[in-house]
């Protein structure tokens, strides 16, 4: 049996894995999916990245088992930032269109000039929260902003996790991951894998993500 560790998107909980989720556990897997501080029901309270980081090392280190941690766009940056402070509770890194951030980067730095429009006019109503768009679920949340602009510190640990993958969604125009993925393509401590369907992998594709996340348990 292995251990899956699953973090979210901007505005979405852990809820956003429930079908890939249920499919890895009807495998024998254990699965824990994360809802980040200011994506449940409760008030963000100043959550930034660090405190985000934060609740995924408690994940990781809340088990004895390594983990196969995940993330999903935004859950690129946390997933990062914990494998860095906890490398040998990290059985595989898997980024499904999410960002891989440098020692310095963050979200803002990393993300395209469309994003960052929708992070300015999303965050107008109080300053603190970025609204989610019309069109996403209506379980999405108002995502704390600070996530977004908080610069990433990283050692270089997260980089000695022995196997890491990067899936990119082939099905949307703008995606600042397709360089990524070709990037990784010709890294040999990678692996790629593609897949054709728009940015919310693990909603719109969950058996095929399921499938992929499989080979590294």
């Amino acid at each position: 049996m292995a251990r899956f560790v699953l973090v979210p998107g901007g505005w979405h909980g852990g809820w956003a894995f429930d079908a890939a989720g249920h499919a890895l556990s009807s495998e024998g897997h254990e699965v824990q999916a994360l809802t980040l501080s200011g994506l449940g029901d409760e008030p963000a309270n100043g959550a930034n990245l660090e405190r985000h980081i934060g609740e995924a090392v408690q994940a990781l280190r809340g088990r004895d088992a390594p983990a196969v941690l995940v993330g999903h766009s935004y859950g690129g940056m946390v997933i990062t930032g914990a494998a860095d402070r906890a490398p040998s509770r990290v059985k595989a890194l898997v980024y499904a269109d999410a960002y891989v951030p440098d020692s310095g980067a963050s979200l803002w730095s990393l993300t395209t000039p469309n994003y960052r429009e929708r992070f300015i006019s999303g965050v107008a109503a109080d300053g603190l929260t970025c609204a989610p768009a019309a069109h996403l679920d209506k379980r999405c949340r108002p995502h704390p902003i600070a996530t977004f602009l908080q610069a990433i510190e990283l050692s270089g640990d997260w980089r000695g996790v022995r196997s890491k993958a990067f899936i990119a969604a082939f099905g949307w125009e703008g995606s600042p991951f397709i360089a990524l993925y070709e990037r990784f393509r010709l890294d040999p401590e990678w692996a790629t894998h593609r897949l054709e369907c728009a940015h919310d992998i693990p909603r719109l594709a969950p058996d095929a993500f399921a499938k992929i996340l499989l080979a590294y348990a």
